[in-house]
């Protein structure tokens, strides 16, 4: 699974220096709205929502930020009430399949500009149920496999984590979704610093790529992470971690 958690620890470090901070914000706030109208504004209570509330944090979102967009979902505003969250599946060049999580309040607009762009970047926007079974649900925690050893990741096995694995120079560490959050608090806990910790497709198999189609693939992942509706790209592939830095700088 070489290159694949280097990706997830990427991308998190590109949002975070994202010089759109504004656009990445206005995601972020849009997951917590959806979250908050569908479950109730407690995160306590809502896990859905204390995940979104977490990822808009390590994001470095302000608390007001955060807590205008709960009240905007628990509100009884016409805005909430039309946004709703869709999954888009294709594939990408080299066959690799994609999952694209999106929120929108107008699938028409949403499906019409996703499919032109998996046309435009060599790929095909699919139907429900195309890809999605390739994927599982899982928690995912990425740590820096320079900074720590195995044995400092204990904490995770202990709260319930599934799965402990390095690829390349990152620990991937894997969690039921409900698990997620304890795991997450026992590596904190423990000290540990974390890449990133999200809920994310995790592929069943991947797809061996090489360079010339890494580039052409982040160029379609990119382009889709992009547009002001998607929150998210999940993808099936396989890379040297070495080509996806070059590729994915």
């Amino acid at each position: 699974m070489a290159g694949h958690s280097k990706w997830a620890g990427i991308k998190h470090k590109k949002a975070i220096v994202d010089a759109r901070r504004g656009k990445l914000f206005t995601k972020l706030a849009r997951a917590i709205t959806v979250a908050a109208k569908d479950g109730g504004g407690d995160p306590d209570t809502n896990p859905a929502l204390g995940l979104a509330v977490q990822k808009a944090k390590d994001a470095s979102m302000p608390k007001d930020n955060i807590e205008r967009a709960i009240a905007k979902g628990t509100g009884e505003g016409s805005d909430a009430e039309a946004l709703e969250e869709v999954l888009y599946e294709g594939y990408g060049p080299g066959g690799v399949a994609l999952l694209v999580a999106a929120t929108t309040d107008n699938r028409n607009r949403t499906g019409s500009e996703i499919r032109h762009t998996f046309t435009k970047h060599g790929g095909n926007l699919g139907e429900p149920g195309s890809v999605a079974y390739l994927f599982d649900k899982r928690g995912l925690i990425v740590v820096d496999a320079a900074r720590y050893a195995e044995d400092d990741l204990l904490p995770a096995i202990e709260a319930g984590a599934l799965d402990v694995a390095v690829d390349d120079d990152v620990f991937e560490i894997l969690t039921e979704p409900a698990d997620l959050t304890a795991v997450r608090a026992a590596l904190e806990e423990a000290g540990v610093e974390l890449e990133s910790a999200e809920l994310s497709q995790h592929p069943k198999t991947r797809v061996p790529i090489d360079e010339d189609v890494a580039t052409k693939l982040m160029r379609l992942i990119d382009a889709l992470e992009d547009n002001d509706d998607v929150d998210d790209v999940h993808a099936n592939f396989d890379v040297d971690a070495a080509v996806l830095e070059r590729v994915a700088g």
